[in-house]
């Protein structure tokens, strides 16, 4: 069974632009589009808010977590902020469409390069850093938008990894194959505008 890929995981989230975190704002079809329409990050009956932050603080090392942002979006579209943080880092938690957990946190350059990602336009040149500890979604590691495994699309599986983005300099000292062993450094969507590096820790 696969899981949703990451740009369709970060669309509900990101597609209608961070600002609603910070000033929460219903996120309605139009605003999320198609993308996120597909794949909602809609929360299950009896999560509460404590539940929603302590999933999204398994992303990311405790020292980071304790002091990020915590934003959610519910079953109407609604992003809201969960916890206001102080060291510039976001954190969400996991995806209940997905069927491992998936958590991940962002740095501000991150955010900005998933929000790229999304809107499918130039990624900034600021290098970024996310961490998804508890795992990733599954993906095509040839085709940012692939949203399951074919003949062609070279798809893979992740573990818990940090991901190092906006910086192409970096991606030429390690391995861009179409089917990379992801228990070693490699790089995911080389050839792409958003290809970046993948470090598993385990």
């Amino acid at each position: 069974m696969y899981r949703v890929p990451l740009a369709a995981f970060l669309a509900a989230t990101l597609a209608g632009g961070f600002a609603y975190a910070a000033d929460p704002a219903p996120m309605g079809p139009k605003a999320m589009g198609p993308a996120a329409m597909g794949h909602g990050m809609a929360r299950k009956a009896g999560k509460t808010d404590q539940s929603l932050i302590a999933s999204a603080m398994n992303a990311a090392p405790a020292a980071i977590a304790r002091h990020a942002t915590v934003i959610d979006v519910g079953a109407n579209g609604a992003m809201r902020v969960l916890r206001k943080g102080s060291n510039g880092f976001t954190c969400m938690a996991d995806n209940p469409t997905t069927p491992g957990p998936d958590p991940m946190c962002m740095d501000p350059n991150a955010m900005e390069w998933a929000k790229a990602l999304m809107s499918k336009s130039a990624p900034p040149r600021n290098v970024g850093f996310m961490y998804m500890l508890a795992g990733g979604s599954d993906a095509s590691n040839t085709d940012p938008y692939a949203k399951a495994p074919t003949a062609g699309n070279h798809w893979i599986s992740t573990g818990p990894h940090v991901m190092v983005v906006g910086d192409a300099e970096i991606l030429k000292h390690y391995p861009a194959k179409p089917d990379p062993d992801t228990k070693q450094p490699y790089v995911m969507w080389a050839a792409t505008p958003y290809a970046h590096l993948m470090l598993p820790v385990r």
